[in-house]
């Protein structure tokens, strides 16, 4: 069993499908010379011919998506320029405003250090005034006690006065040769006169 294989035959068909290969073999030749005409050429396919309809639809319709493509990149380039446009006029007015309100700020600070120095010098002009209003106020609170007193017994004191300027007439007159001797003296006078001495 060993040894080698013995030759494979050789292919007479498609293998497993039945079909034989015709072998192209001459079978006969002409001896007499005349050549018979050959049998005509089998029918093929027909002359080749533009099918004008059909390419055309194609070709209006890739001419239509160009058109389309071109009509829609010129629109992108016309929204990209105006966007382009309006950016930069955006940013323009972004760096003026920007520089506008540098400015604003630095006056406004200026305004608010201004503003703080006279508040301080402010401040101090109120706690100076505050003390002199305090003073004020003590001054007024012992002229209204003294205001109160005199007022409480200013009835008492005027009493007083007009019997001690009558007791003065009287005495002036005791003086100049009137004999008051027999008058009598009412002892309130007498009290008050001792009390305001």
């Amino acid at each position: 069993m060993g040894g080698t294989p013995r030759p494979t035959e050789a292919p007479g068909g498609i293998a497993g499908t039945g079909i034989e290969v015709p072998a192209f073999v001459q079978l006969s030749a002409s001896a007499s010379g005349s050549k018979a005409a050959p049998p005509p050429p089998p029918e093929t396919a027909e002359a080749y011919k533009a099918k004008g309809e059909e390419s055309n639809g194609v070709i209006a319709m890739m001419d239509l998506l160009v058109k389309d493509l071109t009509k829609e990149m010129t629109t992108a380039e016309a929204e990209e320029k105006a966007s382009q446009a309006s950016y930069e006029k955006t940013m323009a007015d972004a760096a003026e405003k920007r520089a506008l309100d540098s400015k604003s700020l630095n006056n406004k600070e200026a305004s608010k250090a201004n503003l703080k120095a006279e508040l301080e010098g402010f401040e101090g002009e109120h706690a100076s005034a505050g003390k002199s209003l305090e003073v004020l106020e003590a001054l007024i609170m012992e002229l209204k006690n003294e205001c109160d007193w005199l007022l409480k017994y200013f009835d008492v004191r005027k009493q007083a006065r007009a019997e001690e300027v009558d007791s003065l007439e009287k005495a002036k007159s005791v003086l100049a040769g009137a004999d008051y001797s027999f008058l009598q003296r009412s002892s309130s006078s007498r009290k008050y006169l001792r009390s305001s001495a």
